[in-house]
């Protein structure tokens, strides 16, 4: 089975289930500064999750594009990808655990055609905060699913969420796919990491509310919110134990990898995967409009494509060589993602030019080399880090000195930074659409009458490129040539704050994108939204109103909620991109 068939059997399944199926939301999260990425399907869906009605109605299901970099030091082995598809439906306060138990069953065993014997249960074992989830495990039990293929976990195996501090949470049980049926000498059960067991479904039931004092009450809307990885998926489904083997999302690429380095994937396994994995991501990072820096997800863009050079190096690749594996991800994802060959040009731009910078980042790597004495494990991790420089071609360059580099040094050094990185990681999931605060929800709604007077006063050919949004502030980037000018920011603030005083009502309305498109409604993202939206007006929506535009956000009920706006700050950060700060405060 393909890749393509599990999308396609699955959003049917549900959709026979009275599902409604929804686009993929962007990897870049547009109004949530939790998170980086979009790590999981259920960042978009936030806001409904509390209770704000979605237009797809209470059944969702889709095929949502994820980005996870937690891990990525763990990806070169056989089930680990930074970029990934994920496969999810939802209940948004309609059904509980025994229906999305019963056609996880159904679509496994009846669908896919998997043998119950092959599956294995992990369920929440219970602790202070919530009782042990014996509904699920009697469910699966229901369904001829062995009491002893049925395994309890804590919290840290078995529970997801919330996403920020606060928020949505809950219990999950989690479906595993016995890949060897053969005993790994130890306990061997679900979650002991032996590679026996492979996740390949996780149903999440978001009945408990995480509060600031860290307590839990339960949620007025219970939510399910399912998850099934499309690489691990299909690698099961064709008896595979490596998802780099599944021949629709990997072979053109692993191909194109073997032709340019002249070796085999079966012999150099670890830099095959790193390099396939990592020219994936970058490619869907930058087609959504990241470019390399040194901030935030450009951040993480130019990291995974330093890494790919890195161990390209090690494969003995000594050209330019990322633009063509690039060109084999867009030939195997155009299919599904259209968006890639659209922005193709300028994925291949950043990417030659990215790559060109680095080769001379090594070059001047290779200079501070020849000032460095004694290579020891502490400079080869400098090197590393500020250079890029593989810990395999320092230890050339030592071995040619005659000296030998301490690798532990070097993996004491490197564990401190994979710990500082995560830490830093963690720091992006504090505030935010996560925590719906109404912080937040006022300046998302200033967002709205900030777009609406930049396009009075700059003109409208102005567009939104993307947002981003704390309890502190609100950030903008829109397309312009130019920073504005004292007198233009002056106007912009005005028309602002005209509307926040004559107290206007915000509301919504659920329609059509073309209906909302007709009625004048600002709408920007368009081959992102479905076939029915909610669309927000400030002001009287059958009358004189001030704003319309297509979104899914947390909103004030009326303008007078938001409080004074004050921009503080702009930058220009392209050459067609401003961005904005400003404040309520």
């Amino acid at each position: 089975m393909t890749s393509k068939d599990l999308i396609e059997r699955y959003l049917k399944f549900f959709k026979e289930k009275g599902h409604t199926v929804i686009p993929s939301a962007p990897l870049i999260p547009e109004n949530d500064p939790s998170v980086l990425f979009t790590t999981a399907g259920m960042h978009p869906l936030v806001p409904f999750l509390l209770g704000e009605k979605h237009p797809g109605g209470k059944r969702l299901v889709d095929n949502q594009v994820c980005l996870r970099t937690n891990d990525i030091d763990e990806v070169g082995d056989t089930s680990h990808q930074t970029f990934f598809e994920m496969l999810g439906n939802w209940s948004l306060g309609d059904y509980w655990k025994k229906e999305s138990i019963t056609w996880s069953y159904e679509f496994l065993i009846k669908e896919l055609g998997i043998k119950k014997e092959k599956l294995w249960i992990t369920c929440f074992e219970g602790d202070k905060d919530a009782h042990r989830d014996t509904e699920s495990s009697e469910i699966w039990e229901g369904l001829g699913i062995p009491k002893d293929k049925i395994i309890f976990l804590p919290k840290e195996d078995n529970w997801w969420g919330p996403a920020g501090e606060t928020g949505p949470c809950g219990p999950d049980t989690e479906i595993f796919y016995d890949v060897s049926e053969k005993p790994c000498g130890k306990i061997c059960k679900p979650g002991d990491g032996c590679g026996r067991f492979f996740e390949i479904w996780n149903n999440v039931f978001m009945q408990y509310n995480k509060k600031k004092d860290g307590s839990f009450e339960l949620l007025k809307q219970k939510n399910v919110d399912t998850g099934m990885g499309v690489d691990r998926t299909t690698a099961v489904l064709n008896g595979l134990d490596d998802n780099y083997l599944v021949k629709d999302l990997w072979r053109e690429i692993i191909n194109s990898i073997e032709e340019i380095s002249q070796k085999k994937y079966t012999e150099n396994l670890k830099a095959f995967r790193i390099i396939a994995d990592h020219v994936r991501a970058s490619t869907f990072v930058i087609g959504e409009g990241v470019i390399p820096s040194n901030k935030l997800q450009g951040y993480v863009l130019r990291r995974l494509i330093r890494r790919a050079i890195r161990f390209g190096k090690i494969l003995g690749i000594h050209k330019p060589f990322l633009s063509e594996i690039c060109e084999s991800v867009i030939s195997t994802y155009k299919g599904r993602y259209p968006i890639l060959i659209k922005k193709k040009k300028e994925i291949l731009s950043i990417l030659i030019k990215e790559e060109n910078k680095f080769t001379l980042s090594l070059k001047k790597g290779l200079k501070e080399i020849e000032n460095i004495e004694k290579l020891n494990g502490k400079n080869a991790f400098y090197l590393y880090e500020t250079y890029g420089f593989p810990l395999e071609l320092t230890e050339e360059i030592a071995e040619e000195k005659g000296q030998k580099i301490d690798k532990k040094v070097f993996e004491e050094e490197f564990e401190k930074h994979k710990n500082l990185s995560r830490s830093a990681s963690a720091g992006m999931f504090k505030g935010g659409l996560s925590d719906a605060s109404e912080e937040v929800t006022k300046l998302h709604t200033a967002t709205h009458l900030l777009h609406k007077a930049l396009r009075i006063v700059l003109g409208e050919p102005v567009q939104q490129k993307g947002s981003n949004i704390t309890s502190e502030r609100l950030r903008f980037d829109f397309s312009y040539n130019q920073k504005l000018s004292d007198k233009e920011i002056k106007k912009v603030e005005v028309l602002i704050n005209e509307q926040i005083e004559e107290n206007l009502p915000v509301t919504f309305e659920t329609k059509s994108l073309i209906e909302a498109k007709n009625e004048g409604a600002l709408a920007f993202f368009g081959e992102k939204y479905g076939g029915k939206v909610k669309v927000y007006t400030v002001g009287d929506p059958k009358g004189n109103w001030y704003s319309k535009e297509v979104c899914g956000g947390p909103h004030v009920s009326s303008t007078k909620n938001i409080g004074r706006v004050k921009i503080i700050k702009q930058e220009k950060i392209g050459a067609e991109i401003v961005r904005i700060y400003a404040t309520n405060k």
